[in-house]
């Protein structure tokens, strides 16, 4: 099999509008969990690895499972040798053959050096979005619970729940960083630069995976754009 594209991030920053946009592009994904309230045009993520490996992972080691709190310990997680092949054997049999592959999870910078084990030679895609943007969306979405429980509030010494998302996003970051200073192979994506009419930094980022711009990605993208132009502040007229 190729090496995959593995794509990540904080939950809430895009992951899945480019997730999409690398499988319209020409990556498989397998059977990936479909639309929902949350996201209108689909997940974009394997649900069988997500079910039957990362999250009895995450439980194995006493984590949340959804990847909020409490989070995982880099500097101490034991790693499976066998992560590779499940995963590649998962992707074979919902109808893999050969070309470009993928993998969404926004969990995955949060054990990232399990995955890194598992496929040193992946190509990495890292999604971001403003800190401030992340943390209202969190505060907006009914899954994202955990700061609505006051002892995990105290445990990362946040008065709120917005100090507490605040402090998630910023161990994310952190992973980001990791991630960098290790050297893996990774490109970062904004998606607001499409929010703003500029496609260049996708295209470009779709050519260094080996993928082709899709005359049919922009079509998929403007519905998810035009809800946050929507959302914008109108401008007041001096």
């Amino acid at each position: 099999m190729n090496e995959p594209i593995l794509i990540t991030g904080c939950a809430r920053s895009g992951t899945s509008l480019i997730a999409g946009i690398i499988n319209q592009s020409g990556a498989f994904g397998g059977n990936m969990s479909g639309p929902n309230s949350n996201n209108p045009k689909g997940m974009f993520e394997n649900a069988r690895i997500r079910n039957s490996i990362v999250k009895p992972y995450f439980r194995s080691i006493d984590v949340d499972p959804l990847g909020q709190y409490p989070l995982p310990d880099v500097t101490d997680l034991p790693i499976p040798t066998a992560w590779r092949s499940r995963v590649e054997e998962i992707i074979q049999h919902e109808g893999y053959k050969d070309g470009p592959w993928m993998y969404k999870g926004a969990k995955m910078c949060l054990h990232w050096p399990v995955w890194h084990y598992a496929f040193p030679k992946a190509k990495w895609i890292i999604v971001r979005r403003k800190d401030e943007d992340i943390v209202n969306s969190c505060m907006r979405t009914g899954f994202m619970r955990a700061f609505h429980n006051p002892n995990n509030l105290k445990a990362v010494g946040a008065r709120n729940e917005k100090e507490g998302w605040q402090w998630w996003v910023d161990q994310h970051k952190a992973r980001f960083r990791e991630m960098m200073d290790e050297g893996l192979n990774l490109a970062v994506i904004w998606p607001q630069h499409m929010i703003d009419g500029d496609y260049s930094q996708v295209k470009n980022r779709l050519e260094w995976l080996g993928l082709e711009w899709s005359l049919d990605v922009p079509e998929f993208i403007e519905p998810k754009l035009w809800k946050a132009r929507n959302k914008k502040k109108p401008i007041k007229m001096k």
